[in-house]
């Protein structure tokens, strides 16, 4: 047992490094680089309220790119773990958090709020933000609704199903609000293709507030998650409320996505490839597997928008764009090792 834990600290402390690696260098590399020596000087000195010469890039640092990156390490964060926790709960490898089509929903909510320009005086989060989540756990109610009346045992395949027709269904929708919305089809666009430009501390203060929460909910299911892996009728027998289980993740897994969406768009593949990735590192044990997953996917989308911000300089690509070019390549490759091994 002691052995155990020392390598799952051991582990950890390597995930840590790695992801503290990843994001000074983000941090330092842009359209403009800045040596690590300087980067580490200006945000130990905001952190330490110390005064910061002059010449120093300043606000380049702690305006611009340090909120950019605390955000889409914790975007990658929770979307790897939504994937993580879907995949044991759902025993689909194809499995991810927009499994449930609730990235689409909240897809839809973003668009219509930016489309129709939706803003409620007062609350500076009920525009897109709001509607995304809004409509993230409406998709939920909708789906979870029809899933019973076709199968009150709410079976994965049913599950699933309802989810790929509900996701259908709603990029037809958003599809037909683009055709009509000429003025707003730029920032539509490119909101659909993911990115996290502009991101603010504020965005990151909400994206760690909805990741501790919802994340705490995740990782204490890791053991009924476990049950899974052999069967609902076999987790059944060792205890678990198996409808009571998969309604707390879906919950928790819609919450944080609707977040993630309302901030950063859509972004494919980080929850369905990272926790394939980290599963040959940390095994299948949803104890060891969804924290790791965490930190493999904020080490991915990192990268990710790294390229997106330095491969066409001047120019930035979406970040979405980025992960589904690197994620479906690296899934393929996943894929076709998994095929060997059966």
């Amino acid at each position: 047992m002691r052995s155990n834990e020392g390598y799952r600290a051991v582990h950890y402390i390597m995930f840590s490094i790695a992801a503290l690696t990843v994001m000074v260098l983000c941090v330092c590399v842009g359209s403009v680089n800045i040596p690590v020596r300087s980067t580490l000087l200006v945000v130990r000195n905001a952190l330490l309220n110390r005064e910061i010469p002059e010449g120093m890039s300043k606000s380049i640092i702690l305006s611009v790119r340090l909120p950019r990156v605390l955000s889409v390490a914790l975007v990658g964060a929770s979307l790897s773990l939504c994937g993580g926790a879907m995949q044991g709960l759902l025993r689909n490898p194809l499995a991810d958090g927009s499994t449930l089509g609730v990235s689409s929903g909240a897809s839809l909510g973003a668009v219509i709020a930016i489309a129709l320009g939706v803003k409620i005086p007062g609350f500076p989060f009920a525009d897109t933000m709001g509607m995304a989540m809004l409509f993230a756990f409406g998709s939920l109610v909708a789906i979870l609704s029809l899933s019973y009346r076709l199968d009150s045992s709410l079976a994965t395949n049913t599950i699933i199903l309802v989810g790929v027709i509900f996701s259908m269904f709603v990029n037809a929708l958003m599809s037909l609000i683009i055709t009509f919305s000429s003025e707003n089809i730029k920032a539509i666009t490119f909101w659909t293709m993911g990115s996290l430009t502009g991101s603010t501390y504020s965005n990151v203060i909400t994206l760690l507030v909805a990741m501790a929460l919802c994340g705490a909910v995740l990782i204490c299911r890791a053991r009924e998650l476990n049950a899974f892996a052999v069967g609902e009728d076999n987790a059944r027998h060792v205890g678990v409320n198996v409808r009571r289980v998969k309604l707390i993740v879906m919950i928790a897994v819609s919450a944080l996505i609707g977040v993630c969406v309302s901030i950063g768009g859509t972004i494919g593949f980080v929850g369905l490839v990272t926790p394939h990735m980290t599963r040959m590192l940390a095994g299948p044990n949803h104890r060891r597997l969804l924290p790791a997953s965490m930190f493999m996917g904020a080490i991915f989308l990192m990268l990710a928008d790294l390229v997106a911000r330095v491969a066409l300089n001047p120019l930035e690509l979406p970040i979405g764009v980025v992960t589904s070019l690197i994620g479906a390549v690296a899934f393929i490759i996943i894929f076709r090792g998994s095929r060997r091994t059966i």
